[in-house]
């Protein structure tokens, strides 16, 4: 317990200090905290700690998880790679999904969406580094696709998401959450583009990333290992 608190005020603390740096207030960065392969009661503990925010990666294991917790005020995120044969679990038991990179799943998600819940929140991966064995679109497919999404009921378009080259330096890594942020500023200006206010979403950084991408506008950060510590 302990160490669960002290990891997390420290990650609160280098958000903080990063925010500062570039004269953003704090606040307008969310803390995911990534709990695959965590249990629910260590999710409990930062939950009662005041983190609302929780992504996972694996459908199969996010579920009972979510049923488990399901009186507790948690938003899902789900930032892991979707089979399309899986979209109804996302559209049925999640607030956000950030990965998304072809029309089909949004059209999916659209009529899966149950019409009580709020409209599924998405945001679209870039593949920023043009990585052959990462999902995500290209740049130049970004406005073919977010024109498509806005279009259908029951899910919103929020912004963009990427993960940087693991390889990368700290310099190309900063240059990476860049161009996302350079990506979004333009699809914010698009003529086509409905609520352009509504596109203000960020999700950019990990745990050795955070700072670099807090400097280039982020507003989610997605920390598993710097607040859970290694997963078993």
């Amino acid at each position: 317990m302990t160490d669960s608190m002290t990891r997390l005020r420290e990650i609160q603390q280098r958000i903080k200090l990063a925010a500062r740096l570039i004269h953003r207030p704090s606040e307008a960065i969310t803390l995911i905290a990534v709990s695959k392969k965590q249990s629910t009661a260590d999710i409990t503990l930062l939950h009662q700690a005041g983190i609302k925010h929780f992504g996972e990666n694996y459908l199969q294991e996010a579920l009972p998880k979510i049923k488990e917790l399901c009186h507790l005020d948690i938003q899902w995120h789900f930032i892991g790679h979707l089979q399309s044969n899986k979209t109804r679990a996302i559209a049925e038991h999640f607030a956000w999904y950030h990965t998304l990179d072809e029309i089909k799943i949004a059209q999916r998600l659209s009529q899966q969406r149950p019409t009580h819940l709020p409209p599924l929140q998405v945001c679209i991966q870039i593949n920023i580094d043009h990585e052959a064995e990462k999902s995500g679109i290209a740049a130049e497919q970004l406005e073919s696709l977010a024109l498509a999404v806005q279009s259908l009921p029951h899910i919103q378009l929020r912004g963009l998401m990427c993960i940087p080259r693991a390889s990368a330096s700290p310099e190309e890594t900063q240059q990476s959450f860049h161009r996302l942020k350079l990506l979004l500023a333009q699809l914010q200006q698009h003529p086509l583009i409905q609520y352009p206010e509504k596109l203000d979403t960020l999700s950019m950084g990990m745990s050795a990333d955070l700072e670099l991408a807090v400097a280039e506008g982020a507003t989610f950060v997605r920390i598993g290992t710097a607040l859970f510590g290694e997963r078993k």
